[in-house]
């Protein structure tokens, strides 16, 4: 009778034990698949519950949160070049299908790589490397499709898919580098072309204005001395002196200042020149006998032309 308060006292703990090991939480987003003698039982959402202690048990909790999957596939373009794309999935257990999602399907992580790794492998070849980069949208909704009709079977919604990284082989980007860098020079130096044409137009036009304007600053200086030898003549004709003694002095006068100019300057070649008194008629004579010849050829250069022309005239009715 003594050892009867200690059994009670025994029992009381198991009793208590086993109602204690029969209570067990679930945390937010997330979902308790219980069992009853190794049978699916019932789905416990998050909050306090209660379980048979040696019949009932927690076979395992699925996760609600939306989670990620990155996968790296490598495959090759159209044109010959292997790339290594990455693919970020954005998975997630649908809450009305947590039963499938936990006993239909064994491991969904490799489920969904096997489906990236096919539709990449599908869509890529189709494209050109350039086209890869530019149409890397389309190839996220290829695998987002894809995955959409498998996984929604076994209780998975795809939240996303995309195309994070292309990462061609290192030799296809040096040479992409290159060409755009080649493209790059081109443009500059068809830019440094024009500069150049530019500036050589402008120097150019530069230049014709100013020997337009040399050009006109001698005619007027030829004007002006003429026009001064003129009055020079007027001058001495007006004291007994004829055109002919004038223009002798005149250039006896010139010739006289052209020594003494050219002596003045003390950085000058050495040039000799006639100073006899009788160079200045000398010049005169060889100046008049040279312009009466000049003026002669031109005349019978017209009369041989005028005849040239007249024999033309005669031949063409002949002709007819």
């Amino acid at each position: 009778m003594e050892n009867i308060p200690f059994i009670y006292m025994v029992l009381a703990f198991i009793v208590f034990f086993l109602l204690v090991s029969g209570l067990f939480t679930v945390k937010q987003q997330t979902s308790a698949i219980l069992e009853r003698l190794g049978k699916f039982h019932s789905i416990k959402s998050p909050g306090l519950h209660f379980k048979i202690p040696l019949i009932d048990r927690v076979s395992g909790r699925v996760n609600l949160k939306i989670q990620q999957l990155d996968v790296l596939v490598e495959t090759k373009t159209r044109d010959d070049v292997f790339v290594k794309m990455k693919v970020s999935v954005q998975y997630q257990i649908l809450s009305d299908s947590i039963y499938e999602a936990f006993y239909r399907l064994e491991s969904p992580t490799a489920q969904i790589t096997s489906y990236v790794f096919d539709t990449v492998r599908a869509e890529v070849p189709k494209m050109k490397l350039d086209d890869v980069f530019v149409r890397k949208d389309d190839i996220a909704i290829a695998i987002r499709r894809e995955l959409e009709e498998a996984m929604n079977t076994y209780g998975y919604g795809i939240i996303k898919a995309l195309v994070t990284d292309i990462d061609p082989d290192l030799a296809v980007k040096n040479a992409m580098n290159r060409i755009n860098a080649s493209e790059r020079e081109k443009t500059a130096a068809e830019y440094e072309g024009e500069a150049e044409r530019i500036r050589i137009v402008a120097k150019a036009k530069a230049e014709a204005e100013s020997k337009r304007l040399q050009g006109q600053g001698i005619a007027d200086q030829r004007r002006e001395i003429a026009k001064g030898l003129e009055d020079s003549v007027e001058v001495l004709n007006q004291v007994g002196i004829n055109s002919q003694e004038a223009s002798a002095l005149i250039v006896i006068t010139q010739h006289y200042d052209t020594l003494q100019s050219m002596g003045e300057n003390v950085n000058s070649n050495l040039i000799l020149l006639p100073n006899a008194p009788t160079a200045a008629s000398d010049m005169l004579s060889q100046m008049v006998t040279s312009f009466v010849a000049a003026n002669k050829m031109g005349e019978e250069m017209k009369a041989l032309e005028e005849e040239r022309e007249r024999a033309d005239k005669l031949k063409l009715p002949n002709q007819r």
